[in-house]
């Protein structure tokens, strides 16, 4: 089965990390094609992507997340496609397990995989809040079963265990737009819940692929302090559990917030 694969970065201002991203794309054992994605064009990220020979779209309008990566989606013209952040860094064997998942899973509309946090020096591969997603992936190791609605949603009903940059999705089966959701930080959890009532099956790699960095510009720890994300993700919760059972989630994911800090 032949196919092509497009990484869509998605970038804003003047990243510092942008370059090492880009390398890590290069770096791919299987090439796949890249491209920048901006609703915020500069001569940084045009020299940027002359450096690496990599076209730059730019959206008209005001920067917002949905819109952002539902554009990205546009313009990335593969059967497959990866919404990378500018931050993140990737296996160099990334686009290589995604090809052995697609040959093996024709049906295959999702695949992830697990990922370590970078935060300033450190690779932390093991805490508290890789744990938990570890274990909320775990329905998704039954590969027979991943391609039924209930096995998605159990990866979802307890938090959202799937990494937005380390995902890839197969556009020719999901269509467009790629994201629907109104929400500001979960828009990925809500899209994701959604996919998982469409047909298709999803592969998650349990082991590292991307290296998710994790710094004060970052607009997880953003909407953590403006308490957009604790807001939101209650609401999801309500949609599976009665408020009792999530007063206990919201608990323990207060305590996760603090791997953010």
């Amino acid at each position: 089965m032949s196919y092509t694969h497009v990484f869509a970065v998605c970038a804003y201002g003047e990243s510092p990390y942008l370059e090492a991203c880009l390398r890590s794309l290069k770096a791919q054992t299987r090439p796949s094609e890249i491209m920048i994605c901006t609703s915020t064009p500069s001569a940084f990220l045009t020299k940027m992507g002359e450096k690496y020979g990599v076209p730059v779209y730019v959206r008209q309008g005001q920067s917002n997340i949905r819109d952002d990566w539902n554009f990205a989606w546009e313009k990335a013209d593969g059967d497959f496609v990866t919404l990378a952040h500018q931050d993140d860094l990737y296996h160099r064997e990334y686009g290589e397990q995604l090809a052995k998942a697609v040959l093996s899973y024709p049906d295959l509309t999702v695949f992830t995989s697990d990922y370590v946090i970078v935060k300033g020096e450190r690779l932390i591969s093991w805490d508290k809040l890789l744990l938990v997603k570890r274990l909320l992936r775990l329905p998704l190791r039954a590969r027979a079963l991943s391609h039924l609605s209930q096995v998605k949603k159990l990866s979802l009903m307890f938090g959202n265990s799937i990494c937005c940059p380390a995902t890839t999705y197969c556009k020719k089966k999901i269509g467009e737009p790629l994201i629907h959701s109104d929400y500001s930080f979960v828009l990925d959890w809500d899209n994701m819940f959604r996919l998982a009532n469409e047909p298709g099956r999803w592969i998650c790699e349990e082991r590292p692929l991307l290296y998710y960095r994790v710094h004060d510009g970052a607009a997880t720890k953003a909407c953590i302090r403006s308490h957009k994300r604790e807001l939101e993700e209650r609401e999801m919760f309500e949609r599976f559990w009665p408020r009792p059972v999530v007063e206990l989630l919201m608990r323990g994911y207060r305590t996760a917030y603090k791997e953010y800090s």
